[in-house]
């Protein structure tokens, strides 16, 4: 497979977190009504998925600067003490120390991809937005000034009503508002999308189309009131991270580990209650299955060395649907090896 990382710009709000497996889905759309997105169209691929992935999508991560770029991705969810050890004879400065770490939620990443825990940078939401904040454009900051927020996501309730399609109005004894919550990113923020491609079913400019598509109509939910909308603005080839030395995969995506693979594991429950989208939106039973998922930022300690063969880990997901049986989702994430000091 070849990596790839390709850059969006969000126009608006999101109502759901960029995140791979949502994106894994997206796309399926998108090659279910253009079959020339995969050879031999979705279903022949979706077939074979649980053997091997045409696409794996990462979520997506802020990008900063261009010549090179660094790349900021969620803090490896590792204990603090393995990140940031104690090096304060005091008590209270040790533990004065400790909340400032933990609030450093972001790790700076070099354009080579290399991951170096005691070497790396770590950011705070204030610092990150910072960073974001000296490319972005006047009149971004001084929106963000007005607001007095120094946080690079912002997310606020955005409140709805349920309105008749007939008269236009909410009705007699109608009047159900109800709020959904928005994220919006920092003006003129731009987001890092890496991408493991399986050349011989699909090619970057195919998928760089679909997404394209995604973002004209809309990611995730409240798309057809305006949210999720974003523009590709390039993408570039990158080579695989190096494995050699490496004890342990920091993942960039939600994923379902392998069973019996792996001799340690550090992560955060994420659980997926998916929905379908497009036609299947409208059908009779449009809930999937929840998903347990290891989210972004897990840390796996592997039994077995071959695990460093692949570029991505993790499995398909199936089982999800009643009302479509062969629905899968991505249940593999791209993931950075490096080396983890005991």
């Amino acid at each position: 497979m070849k990596l790839y990382v390709i850059s969006i710009k969000p126009l608006g709000g999101l109502g759901t977190p960029l995140k791979g497996d949502t994106l894994f889905g997206h796309f399926c759309w998108q090659a279910a009504h253009d079959p020339g997105l995969l050879a031999g169209g979705l279903e022949r691929q979706i077939a074979s998925y649980s053997e091997k992935p045409f696409v794996v999508f990462s979520s997506a991560c802020p990008k900063l600067g261009n010549s090179p770029p660094q790349y900021a991705v969620k803090r490896p969810d590792l204990p603090l003490s393995l990140l940031f050890p104690d090096s304060e004879p005091e008590r209270v400065k040790r533990f004065e120390a400790r909340k400032k770490n933990k609030k450093r939620k972001w790790l700076l990443l070099n354009a080579d991809l290399e991951l170096e825990l005691k070497q790396a940078q770590y950011l705070t939401d204030s610092q990150l937005a910072d960073r974001v904040a000296r490319k972005a454009p006047e009149d971004g900051r001084r929106q963000m000034r007005k607001l007095g927020d120094s946080q690079f996501i912002i997310a606020f309730a955005q409140p709805h009503n349920t309105i008749s399609r007939l008269t236009q109005t909410t009705g007699p004894e109608q009047f159900a508002p109800y709020t959904q919550e928005i994220r919006h990113y920092y003006p003129g923020t731009e987001l890092a999308i890496f991408t493991l491609i399986e050349e011989q079913v699909t090619d970057i400019e195919r998928v760089c189309l679909g997404l394209q598509r995604i973002g004209q109509w809309g990611y995730g939910k409240d798309a057809s009131i305006g949210q999720g909308r974003f523009q590709l603005t390039g993408h570039q080839e990158l080579p695989l991270p190096k494995s050699e030395g490496a004890n342990a995969c920091y993942t960039l995506a939600p994923a379902v580990p392998e069973p019996d693979m792996y001799r340690e594991t550090y992560f955060v429950p994420f659980a997926r209650f998916g929905k379908h989208g497009d036609l299947l939106a409208r059908s009779g039973n449009p809930f999937k299955n929840p998903v347990i998922m290891a989210d972004e930022a897990a840390v796996f300690l592997p039994r077995d060395p071959k695990v460093f063969d692949k570029p991505y880990l993790g499995r398909a997901v199936t089982g999800l649907s009643k009302s479509f049986p062969a629905t899968v989702a991505q249940g593999y994430a791209f993931y950075l090896p490096f080396r983890l000091e005991g």
